[in-house]
């Protein structure tokens, strides 16, 4: 089967898009993590799906996949790639759409200036929501690493779950060696982001994810919002915030609980192609 696909990318954060209204898309788990292989694949963080509507009032369905082959909840750099997608390739002319996901809907939007903002949605801050196994729901909790490190974290959910933390300095933070540990700790049933977050002043941070299902990244949107909540929880930031990412710059605006979060940041296209999933799963030339 041929499959069509584009390759695009939010801040560095990359994905492969493929267009599941126009072509048949049959996708395993074995077949994502061959895609997404950046030697014998296309390679990218995340697939992107995109598909009909499937419930009333919204413009398109949204499944995401990380490059473990594991289907997730969100990705809010993907979101501002596919609005870019389907406007670009003539699947609406509406420049704000909504869009139905394993979380919820969301509602991007293609500004004049070429730029994205998503409305992420409201911020969900209950341990049990989360989930992160907690006797409470407070701002700060403590984390034991197996490694027998003892850290701080924020537990915060922008429909996938993060696990957010202040440090000195992003550039000397051991994410490689306490992200996988964090990922994967017991008290988050359904593994979780850590983030690492700088705070230069109360309108910008510097920040690195270990993303769940895809390692570190280059940017996460969620992950933006989510230490950009934690941060104004924790009283060291205040809204707008800027959120320095490896691979760039977002914008992220919250007004506080009961609100949503919006992310402004860009969305690219860098090449389109095509490729062939033989009968057995995997890509031939």
């Amino acid at each position: 089967m041929r499959l069509r696909f584009t390759k695009m990318h939010g801040l560095g954060n990359d994905f492969v898009v493929v267009d599941a209204i126009s072509q048949s898309v049959d996708l395993t788990p074995a077949v994502v993590r061959r895609i997404a292989d950046r030697h014998f694949g296309v390679g990218c963080d995340q697939l992107l799906v995109v598909e009909p509507p499937d419930v009333p009032g919204v413009d398109f369905r949204y499944r995401i996949f990380n490059s473990d082959g594991g289907e997730v909840e969100q990705c809010g750099n993907g979101a501002r790639c596919f609005v870019r997608f389907v406007h670009d390739k003539g699947l609406t002319d509406k420049r704000e759409i909504r869009v139905n996901t394993a979380a919820g809907v969301i509602a991007p939007r293609l500004e004049d200036d070429g730029l994205v903002t998503v409305d992420m949605g409201v911020p969900v801050l209950s341990s049990a929501r989360i989930p992160f196994v907690s006797d409470s729901d407070d701002v700060v909790q403590p984390l034991e690493l197996a490694n027998g490190d003892r850290i701080a974290i924020t537990a915060v959910s922008m429909g996938n779950p993060h696990a957010v933390q202040v440090v000195a300095s992003v550039a000397s933070a051991a994410v490689g060696e306490t992200g996988p540990l964090i990922e994967c700790h017991e008290r988050f049933p359904a593994r979780v982001n850590a983030g690492f977050m700088e705070v230069v002043d109360a309108h910008r941070i510097r920040l690195r994810v270990f993303e769940r299902g895809a390692g570190e990244t280059l940017a996460c949107g969620t992950g933006a919002c989510a230490a950009v909540v934690a941060g104004m929880l924790r009283g060291l930031l205040k809204s707008p915030v800027t959120v320095e990412t490896r691979g760039g710059e977002l914008q992220i605006a919250w007004e506080g609980a009961g609100t949503p979060v919006r992310m402004t940041g860009p969305a690219e296209t860098v090449f389109e192609g095509e490729f062939t999933i033989a009968p057995q799963g995997v890509l031939e030339k």
